[in-house]
C-alpha cells in the first residue's frame, strides 16, 4: 500500500475518487468500520471505508478509487467466513444488499447467471418451481452469497454427491484489479477462437504455461482428495483430457485476484424423496470407523454430531424438541446418513440396508429412522447450526476455527481423529467435533480462551502439531473453510516453497498491484498475531454498573460477546429474527451488527462514551424487540434485553421526550385519561389534529392512535368475577393496561370463557383499591428501570399470595404475560418473580395445558365461521407457545387453522406509532401479515393475541383481528 492511503479516508477525498454519481452507500463512520471488522473468525481488523455498491458502475469507481489511492479492495458478502477472508485494511465492497438479483436462467439447460450477492436460499427458492437446486447447502445457506461460496471453494452436507463450488461454476465474468473486465470459462482448444484482447491473452498464455511447466509438482504436492481447497486451483491449468477452465482458478481466490461480477453455476435436479437414518454409537471412535463402511451403502450425506453438540441442542429451546425425537438415550456420537433419489421404494431398501449394516457392525437397534420429511428438515436444522450451537458455550473459552476442516482418507478418519484428539489433552484442553464424516472433513475446534496468551502459544502449538499429522496422511489442511488469515501461513509447509511460489506467480499475474484483499493465501500474516484478533492484548470492558442481572452470561459483556458473527440473524425464512434487517438489509440494523456495535462501545473502541451516544442509539432504534434472536440465534443472544440496559444508561445521559413519557406512563395516568376518552379519541376525528401531534409530539399523523373505551375492564365488579366455580378450581384472569382501558372486549370474553368451562376466576387488585397493577413494560421499554421495577413490585404483592398458594395466573396481551417469565426475572428479586413466572401462563396456553391434563370441560359450537387466519405475536414464538394458540382454537368443531408464515407485522408497540419510525413500521407489515390478510376472503377470522398486531393489521390491511379469546367466546354453547 502506497503512503497516501490513509488519505482516503474522508468525505472530500472519497466523493473526488468515487464521483458525484455513486450510486450506493458510503460509509467511512467509526461506527460503520467497526461493524465491518469481523467475520465469523477469530480476527478484526478495521476497514479503511466501506462501500455499499448498487450497480457494476459502481464496483468500477470503488475499484478505481482504490488504485488512485494505492489501497485494497475486499469484497464481501455475508460476511460469515471463519478464516478471517472478509477482513482487512482494506475498502470493502458489501455486495450483499444490491448486487444480489438472478440475471438469467435456462431451465433446459439448467444453468443460471447470478450477482455475488445473491445468497444461496433465496437462489434455490426461485429455482424451487421448476424442480431444480444449486446443490452446493452450506450450512449458513441462509445467509451465504454465491459469491463468497465461489471465493471460498465452498462444499456443504452433500458434496458426497454433487462435488465442491468448483464441480457447479461453469464461468465468471470477472473485473481485473486494472479495472478491464475478462470471462473465465471453457477455453477453446485453439486459444485465439476465445477472442481475448491482447492484455488479457498474454495473461492467459501465462497460466496455461505455469499449468505446463508445473504439472508433476502440482501432481506430486496436491492431496488426491475432494476436499483440497487451500491454495488457488492452479491444478485447473494442467493440461488433460478436459479443456481447461479459468473459472475454477477465481474459485477459491477468496476474491484475491479478481472480482466476480457474474456468475455462472450448473445447477441440479431437485430429487423427489428423501429418507434419513440417524445412527447412535456409544463411542466417537467407532461412529469414525463405521463412516467408511456406511459410506459404500451409496448415500448422498453422512454427517457428524457429537456427544458435545448432542448437550448443547439439548439446552436450546429450539432444538430441544427435536433432539428429544431423535436421540435414544445418551450416545457419544451420531450419523445422519442420508439417501436422496426418485424412486422411494429403492431409498427404502437402502435405509433397510444401513440398519441392517449398523447390525453388521455391532449395533444392533443403532438407527432412528425418520421418513417424514418435517422431521427430517428439523435434524437437519440442527445440524446446519453446528457452528452457533457449539459457540453457545457461556464460558471464557470457546470452540476457535483453526484446524476446523483438515481432510484426510476415510480409512484414516478414526485413527487421525484419535490421534488428533490425544494432541488437545497433552495441550490440556478438549474439542468439539461435527460435519462432513462422508468425505473425512469434520469440523473440528478447539477450546480455547484466546484472551490469553498462554491458550494463544497452544493455539500455534495444535495446529503446527495437527497439519504435521495431516501431511503423514497425505491429506489436505484446507478442506471447506479456505485459507484467509488462519491458514494462509502453513502453505509452504503443506505444499513447498516451490508451490507458494507458484501462488505468488498467478497473484502477481492478475493482481501485480496487490489490490485485490492482500495477505490471504500469498504473502499471509501469522495466524497467531494478536493485534489481528478480535480480542486483541489490552481487551478491557469499561461502562458503568449494570441494571440488569447478567449473572447468567458472566456480565454484560459476556451477553453480547456469544455473537460468534456467523449471521444466522441475516435469514429471510419465516421465522421472527430480524424484522428491521430483513426490511433494510443494512448490517447497521442487524443483531449482529448490533452486538459488534455494543461490543465496540463497551470495550472502548469506539470512542469515549460511545455507549451511550447517538450513534450506538442509531444502531439500536430499529431493534423492535421482538424476541427473536432470543430463540433464533443458536448462541442465545437476546438483542432485546441487551436494549433494556442500554435503553437505561441512555435515558440516564440524556432523559426522555415527552412522547417517551407519555408511552412509558401510560399504566399510571390511564385511569383518569379513560374518564375523558371521549376527548383524547378527538385526535383522530378531527382534521389537523394528526399532524398537529406529530408536531408537537412526534406520533404519526398516518397512524391512529388506540382508541379509549367508553366502558373500562371493571376487575373483580365485573359479572361472574369471583363467584364460585362449577369444577373446583381456581384461575386468576389478570388484564393488562391495554385490555383494561383499550380493548375491555378481549378480557370480558376471556372471563366468560373461563367461567363457562367452570373455573372461579378471580381477578384481584391491589388492596388498597387503586389503579390496576402493571407489568412494567411501557416503563423498562423506554429504559425507565426504577419506575418498572417499583410496578413489578406491585404486581408481585398482587398475584404472588396466589402464585404461593398454586393458583394459575392467566393473562391475555402476550409481550406483558411473557415478560413476567423473561426480562423481569433480570430486574427484580429472582425468586418472588420466578414464583409468579411459573403459575403465569397465557389464556391460551392455559386452556391448552389444562384440556392435555383433562381438566377442560367447554361446550364449543361451530357458530358459522370455519376458518381463521392466525397471525402470532413475535413473542409467542419466541417463547415457542404457537402451539398453544392453535391447539386452543381447534377446540372449536370444524375450524380450519392457518398460520401466517411472517416475521413481526412491525408494529412492535410504539414503534409503529412514532413519525420516524412509521414507515419502517409499515415495511415490516409489508413484509409478511399484510398482504396475507389482504388475500383472506371476508369469511375469514383474522387471529393475533398482540394488541400491536391488531392494530397494525386494522391500519394497513382494513381488517379487524381479534383476540384467541373472543373466537372461543363466540363458539361457546351457553355464553
Amino acid at each position: 500500500m502506497t503512503a497516501n492511503a490513509p488519505s482516503l479516508i474522508g468525505d472530500a477525498t472519497l466523493a473526488r475518487y468515487l464521483g458525484s454519481d455513486f450510486e450506493g452507500e458510503v460509509l467511512f463512520d467509526a461506527f460503520s468500520r467497526g461493524r465491518y471488522s469481523t467475520d465469523a473468525s477469530i480476527y478484526q481488523i478495521e476497514p479503511l471505508g466501506v462501500v455499499v455498491p448498487k450497480s457494476e458502475n459502481d464496483i468500477k469507481r470503488t475499484m478505481a478509487a482504490a488504485r488512485g489511492a494505492g489501497v485494497a479492495v475486499l469484497p464481501r458478502g455475508g460476511g460469515t467466513s471463519q478464516c478471517g477472508q472478509t477482513v482487512g485494511a482494506a475498502l470493502v465492497m458489501d455486495v450483499s444488499r444490491h448486487l444480489n438479483k438472478v440475471l438469467e436462467f435456462d431451465a433446459e439447460a439448467q444453468t443460471v447467471w447470478v450477482e455475488p450477492g445473491v445468497v444461496l436460499d433465496q437462489l434455490n427458492e426461485f429455482l424451487k418451481p421448476h424442480g431444480l437446486w444449486f446443490p452446493v447447502d452450506v450450512s449458513t445457506a441462509s445467509r451465504a452469497t454465491i459469491g463468497g461460496m465461489a471465493g471460498n471453494n465452498s462444499c456443504g452436507a452433500r458434496s458426497l454427491k454433487y462435488g465442491p463450488m468448483r464441480d457447479n461454476v461453469i464461468a465468471i465474468d470477472a473485473l481485473l484489479a486494472d479495472g478491464s473486465s475478462m470471462h473465465f470459462g471453457v477455453l477453446p482448444t485453439e486459444l485465439d477462437e476465445a477472442g481475448f484482447e491482447p492484455k488479457h491473452r498474454e495473461l492467459v498464455d501465462g497460466l496455461i504455461e505455469l499449468g505446463r511447466r508445473e504439472a508433476d509438482e502440482i501432481n506430486e504436492r496436491f492431496p488426491k482428495l475432494m476436499r483440497r481447497v487451500g491454495g488457488y486451483n492452479i491444478d485447473a491449468l494442467v493440461p488433460s483430457n478436459k479443456p481447461v477452465n479459468l473459472a475454477h482458478l477465481l474459485v477459491g481466490s477468496e476474491g484475491t485476484l479478481a472480482y466476480s461480477k457474474r456468475i455462472k453455476l450448473k445447477l441440479s435436479v431437485i430429487p423427489k424423496h428423501k429418507v434419513l437414518g440417524i445412527c447412535h454409537f456409544p463411542s466417537f471412535y467407532q461412529a469414525m470407523d463405521a463412516a467408511q463402511h456406511l459410506v459404500k451403502l451409496g448415500p448422498v450425506a453422512v454427517e457428524l454430531i457429537d456427544s458435545t453438540m448432542i448437550e448443547l441442542s439439548r439446552d436450546i429451546p429450539l432444538f430441544r424438541p427435536t433432539m428429544d425425537k431423535a436421540v435414544r438415550g445418551d450416545p457419544d456420537a451420531l450419523l445422519l446418513v442420508e439417501f436422496a433419489g426418485d424412486d422411494e421404494a429403492k431409498l427404502l431398501t437402502q435405509l433397510q440396508a444401513l440398519v441392517d449394516r449398523m447390525a453388521d457392525l455391532g449395533f444392533p437397534g443403532g438407527v432412528v429412522e425418520v421418513t417424514d420429511r418435517a422431521f427430517q428438515k428439523e435434524v437437519w436444522d440442527v445440524r446446519k447450526s453446528g457452528l452457533n450451537i457449539m459457540m453457545s458455550m457461556k464460558s471464557e473459552g470457546k470452540p476457535i476455527s483453526f484446524i476446523e476442516d483438515c481432510a484426510v482418507e476415510l480409512t484414516d478418519l478414526a485413527e487421525y481423529t484419535d490421534r488428533l484428539a490425544r494432541i488437545f489433552h497433552k495441550h490440556g484442553t478438549t474439542g468439539t467435533w461435527y460435519a462432513h464424516a462422508s468425505v473425512g472433513c469434520l469440523h473440528v475446534r478447539p477450546v480455547l480462551n484466546l484472551r490469553q496468551e498462554m491458550d494463544v502459544r497452544k493455539m500455534r502449538a495444535v495446529a503446527e502439531e495437527a497439519f504435521s499429522m495431516v501431511r503423514e496422511y497425505k491429506g489436505s489442511h484446507s478442506g471447506e473453510h479456505g485459507d484467509g488469515l488462519v491458514r494462509s501461513e502453513f502453505h509452504e509447509a503443506m505444499f513447498g516453497t516451490r508451490m507458494v511460489n507458484n501462488f505468488g506467480e498467478v497473484k502477481a499475474a492478475l493482481d501485480p498491484d496487490n489490490l485485490m484483499n492482500p495477505g490471504k493465501i500469498v504473502n499471509p500474516s501469522k495466524m497467531d498475531d494478536r493485534n489481528l484478533f478480535r480480542y486483541k492484548p489490552g481487551y478491557r470492558i469499561g461502562m458503568p454498573e449494570t441494571v440488569l442481572d447478567w449473572s447468567d452470561w458472566g456480565g454484560f459483556s459476556g451477553a453480547v460477546e456469544m455473537c460468534n458473527n456467523n449471521g444466522a440473524c441475516r435469514k429471510s425464512d419465516a421465522g421472527v429474527m430480524c424484522p428491521s434487517f430483513r426490511v433494510t438489509g443494512e448490517e447497521r440494523h442487524l443483531t449482529r451488527g448490533r452486538a459488534n456495535t455494543l461490543r465496540l462501545a463497551i470495550s472502548g473502541q469506539l470512542g469515549v462514551d460511545a455507549f451511550t451516544s447517538d450513534g450506538m442509539f442509531e444502531a439500536m432504534q430499529l431493534c423492535v424487540s421482538c424476541k427473536g434472536c432470543k430463540r433464533e440465534c443458536p448462541t442465545g443472544v437476546d438483542m432485546a434485553r441487551m436494549k433494556i440496559e442500554f435503553l437505561y444508561h441512555h435515558t440516564k445521559r440524556h432523559g426522555l421526550k415527552l412522547r417517551e413519557r407519555l408511552i412509558a406512563y401510560l399504566p399510571r395516568y390511564a385511569p383518569v385519561a379513560s374518564r375523558i376518552g371521549a376527548l383524547l379519541n378527538l385526535r383522530d376525528r378531527v382534521p389537523g389534529l394528526p399532524q398537529l401531534s406529530e408536531k408537537l409530539l412526534g406520533f404519526s399523523a398516518n397512524r391512529p392512535l388506540p382508541v379509549w373505551h367508553s366502558k373500562p375492564f371493571r376487575g373483580a365488579a365485573e359479572p361472574g368475577a369471583g363467584e364460585a366455580g362449577t369444577n373446583g378450581r381456581e384461575v386468576v384472569l389478570w388484564v393488562d393496561t391495554f385490555n383494561i382501558y383499550h380493548e375491555p372486549e378481549n378480557a370480558r370474553a376471556a372471563l366468560k370463557v373461563l367461567r363457562a368451562a367452570g373455573y372461579t376466576v378471580h381477578v384481584p387488585g391491589p388492596a388498597d383499591g387503586g389503579r390496576p397493577v402493571c407489568c412494567g413494560r411501557t416503563f423498562f421499554s423506554a429504559g425507565l428501570i426504577d419506575q418498572a421495577k417499583a410496578e413489578a413490585a406491585r404486581l408481585i404483592a398482587v398475584l404472588g399470595p396466589f402464585a404461593e398458594r398454586g393458583v394459575p395466573i392467566v393473562g391475555l396481551e402476550p409481550s406483558c404475560v411473557l415478560s413476567l417469565r423473561d426480562d423481569l426475572t433480570a430486574m427484580v428479586d429472582k425468586d418472588a418473580m420466578g414464583a409468579i413466572a411459573g403459575q403465569t401462563a397465557l389464556f391460551e396456553e392455559f386452556l391448552a395445558n389444562e384440556h392435555d391434563a383433562g381438566h377442560l370441560n367447554l361446550a364449543l359450537r361451530a357458530n358459522g365461521f370455519d376458518k381463521v387466519l392466525l397471525h402470532g405475536h413475535c413473542h409467542q414464538k419466541a417463547h415457542d407457545v404457537m402451539g398453544a394458540v392453535e391447539k386452543a382454537l381447534g377446540l372449536v368443531p370444524g375450524l380450519d387453522i392457518e398460520i401466517i408464515p411472517s416475521s413481526c407485522c412491525g408494529m412492535a408497540g410504539a414503534f409503529g406509532y412514532q413519525a420516524e419510525t412509521y414507515d419502517m413500521s409499515v415495511r415490516m407489515g409489508e413484509a409478511g401479515v399484510l398482504p396475507a390478510v389482504r388475500k383472506a376472503d371476508a369469511a375469514t377470522i383474522i387471529v393475533a393475541d398482540g394488541t400491536s398486531c391488531r392494530h397494525q393489521i386494522k391500519d394497513g390491511a382494513q381488517r379487524t383481528a381479534v383476540h384467541v379469546a373472543q373466537v372461543l367466546h363466540r363458539a361457546l354453547v351457553v355464553s
